[in-house]
C-alpha cells in the first residue's frame, strides 16, 4: 500500500519583490544575485500569514482533486515560520477550510519539511490508520530574514504549496529516504526569540536567519545526489528511469551541480526559483502544482522529489504520478 497524489494547490502573497528592489537595501547588484543564485524575484508577505497561505493552497488542492474538506482524515502542515506557538498552523487551516473531521498537526524539518510530512503521512496510511490526507508546506520567511544581510535576504520568499493524497495499492510513493545531521545545525540557524521569564533573561540570541553559504552549498552538492541515488536503489531504478527531478528550489547552481553528478540533463530538472526564490518547505509542492496545472505531469510518470535544509535535514523519494 502507498499514497498517490490526487490534487495540488499553491498560494503566493500579492507583493512581488524583484532584484532591483533588493539592490536598494543591501550592497549588491541585480547581476550578482542572478548569477550566484538564479533568483530574479520573490514574493513577500504584506500581511498574509503562514496559515492563510496554507489554507489557500489546501483549498486549491482539494478543488483540483475534486474533494470536499469534510472528507479529509489527516492534515499536516510543514513550516518553520509559524506566527504562533499555539494553535498550530494545521489546526488554523482546519478551521479556515472546514476540515472538521481531520486530525491536524505541524511538522518542522525546515526546507525538507514537506518531504518529511509526505513520508509521515505515508507511514500513517501504510499502518492503516488513515486513508487520505492534505499535506502543505507554508512559510513566511520574510519576517525572519535580516534585510541588511545580503547573504540571506536575496534568497528567501514567502508562499505555500499543498497536495491531497489517497491510499493506493500500486504506484504512488515507491521509496523514500530521510537523514539528519544535528551536529552541523549551526550552519543554517536562527529565527529565535530571547528567553525571558522571572528567573532568567537571555540577551545573547539569534533573532534572524544566519547561514554559512559555503557549508550549506557543499552539504547540498554532496548529500542530495547521495540521497537521490539511495532512494532510486530502494525502488530498483536508475536515474535514466526518471522523467523529472523536482528538487528543493534553493539555488540554481546547486541544481545544476546535482544534475552533473547524477549524469542527468538539466532539462529534466524543472525550476521556478527565478520567480519565487527559496520558499523553504513550500518549494517542492509549489513547483509540483505549477507543473501539474501546466499539464506537464502525466499519470505513470516517475518523479524524484528531493529536499534539504536547516537541521541539517535532507530527504528524497521516488514517486509514480
Amino acid at each position: 500500500m502507498s499514497i498517490q497524489i490526487m490534487g495540488t494547490g499553491s498560494a503566493l502573497p500579492g507583493r512581488r519583490v524583484e532584484n532591483r528592489e533588493i539592490v536598494r537595501l543591501v550592497d549588491t547588484s541585480e547581476e550578482w544575485i542572478q548569477e550566484r543564485t538564479g533568483i530574479g524575484s520573490r514574493y513577500v508577505s504584506t500581511g498574509e500569514t503562514v496559515a492563510l497561505l496554507a489554507a489557500e493552497a489546501c483549498g486549491r488542492a482539494l478543488q483540483n482533486a475534486g474533494k470536499q474538506a469534510g472528507e479529509v482524515e489527516l492534515l499536516v502542515v510543514a513550516t518553520c515560520s509559524p506566527e504562533d506557538a499555539a494553535p498550530c498552523v494545521a489546526c488554523q487551516v482546519q478551521g479556515r477550510i472546514g476540515a472538521g473531521n481531520a486530525v491536524a498537526f505541524d511538522l518542522n524539518a525546515a526546507c525538507a519539511g514537506f518531504l518529511f510530512a509526505l513520508h509521515t503521512v505515508w507511514a500513517y496510511v501504510e499502518a492503516g490508520i488513515y486513508g487520505n490526507a492534505l499535506i502543505a508546506g507554508s512559510e513566511v520567511l520574510s519576517k525572519l530574514v535580516n534585510w541588511e544581510d545580503r547573504s540571506t535576504c536575496i534568497l528567501f520568499g514567502d508562499g505555500a504549496g499543498a497536495v491531497y493524497v489517497e491510499k493506493c495499492e500500486t504506484g504512488g510513493i515507491l521509496s523514500f529516504v530521510q537523514h539528519a545531521d544535528g551536529s552541523r545545525g549551526s550552519v543554517l540557524a536562527g529565527g529565535s526569540r530571547p528567553l525571558v521569564n522571572p528567573w532568567f533573561q537571555e540577551t545573547d540570541f539569534r533573532q534572524f536567519l544566519q547561514m554559512d553559504g559555503r557549508e550549506v552549498f557543499a552539504f547540498a552538492l554532496r548529500q542530495v545526489p547521495l540521497g537521490v541515488e539511495e532512494a532510486l536503489a530502494k525502488a530498483g531504478l536508475a536515474p535514466e528511469d526518471i522523467d523529472l527531478f523536482v528538487l528543493h528550489q534553493a539555488n540554481r547552481r546547486i541544481i545544476e551541480g546535482v544534475s552533473k553528478r547524477l549524469g542527468v540533463p538539466i532539462s529534466r530538472f524543472p525550476m521556478n526559483l527565478d520567480r519565487v526564490g527559496n520558499t523553504s518547505s513550500a518549494a517542492i509542492p509549489l513547483l509540483l502544482d505549477e507543473l501539474n496545472r501546466k499539464g506537464e505531469l502525466k499519470r505513470g510518470m516517475r518523479l524524484v522529489l528531493s529536499g534539504f535544509g536547516a537541521g541539517l535535514t535532507c530527504g528524497a523519494c521516488v514517486v509514480e504520478w
